[in-house]
């Protein structure tokens, strides 16, 4: 009975030579081995099957039973397979092929697929896997390992990591063009709270970024605060009118620049704070994760929204 375990690679591979070949001498020469050291190969073929591998091996040439040529065929089949895993161990070695988990907060998510199909048309047997949510979703997220890179505004103390920044990231105050602070210049901060604020949720860092620079330029000062879970939902709601909002200006660029929603003109703004790509300290850095890291760095803000003044 045929013992699969006892066939060898170095059998099949003598097999092969002296098939490409006609004789067991030549096929040593292209081996680098002795014939008899083939003709052992050989021999070990025949008892790992239980039939003869060659009807004839001499002057004339070698003719290949029929057992022969089936394993003749199973080990070109192998040997192409083995190159293709190879091929694959190189790319993955070098960084050209592998998955790398991408997470980014969702102020991010105006830019993030954009970056992705970059990433895609540069190195396409990479695949990126996107993760979206907010701040303390991606901490999270980062602290279990379910993301490998992160993009996001100012990095966490913890997990430990590592931090590269790539680009500016403005914050502003929205408002629908027909609102009445719309044409007020340098407005005062009375008139600023006054005003409802339309807010992200407990979490979102735009939300925290928004209660700083109220709680500073208002000294104590109360305002109206709506809550709303979404980017896209805050920007309906202000450019219905039901109030005004703190936000990445990278998440509202098409509006401005399309005239349906206005920045005001408050001091001190726009906040500019960076966006970041980070990962943890004690990430195992692949070759495919240095390979997405360094293309998102070498690309220097270029994949930012941004205003047609400043295209």
């Amino acid at each position: 009975m045929p013992k699969k375990e006892s066939i060898t690679l170095k059998q099949l591979r003598a097999l092969a030579a002296v098939a490409d070949h006609g004789t067991i001498t030549a096929a040593a020469e292209t081996l680098g081995l002795t014939p008899p050291a083939v003709h052992t190969q050989l021999r070990g073929l025949d008892a790992a099957i239980g039939s003869r591998v060659l009807t004839s091996s001499g002057a004339s040439g070698a003719v290949l039973t029929a057992e022969g040529e089936a394993l003749l065929s199973t080990a070109l089949q192998i040997d192409s397979v083995l190159d293709s895993c190879l091929d694959k161990v190189r790319a993955l070695r070098d960084g050209q092929s592998g998955v790398a988990v991408l997470g980014v907060v969702s102020t991010g998510k105006y830019f993030a697929p954009g970056l992705v199909v970059r990433l895609r048309d540069a190195h396409p047997d990479i695949d990126v896997i996107l993760k979206v949510g907010n701040r303390d979703k991606i901490i999270g997220d980062l602290k279990q390992g379910a993301i490998e890179l992160a993009i996001m505004g100012r990095p966490p103390r913890s997990p430990a990591n590592i931090s590269y920044e790539i680009g500016p990231h403005p914050h502003v105050i929205i408002a629908a063009p027909s609102h009445r602070l719309a044409q007020v210049d340098n407005i005062s901060p009375a008139d600023l709270l006054s005003e409802t604020f339309i807010s992200r949720e407990l979490g979102s860092g735009t939300r925290i970024l928004m209660m700083r620079y109220l709680d500073r330029v208002g000294e104590g000062m109360t305002y109206r605060q709506v809550e709303m879970g979404s980017n896209e939902t805050i920007k309906q709601a202000v450019i219905a009118g039901l109030g005004i909002a703190m936000i990445s200006q990278h998440t509202v660029t098409d509006e401005l620049n399309s005239g349906r929603l206005v920045a005001l003109d408050v001091p001190g703004l726009p906040i500019v704070r960076h966006w970041y790509l980070l990962h943890r300290t004690d990430l195992r850095m692949t070759p495919t994760l240095e390979t997405v890291r360094d293309f998102i760095l070498a690309l220097k803000a270029d994949f930012l929204p941004r205003l047609r003044d400043e295209a």
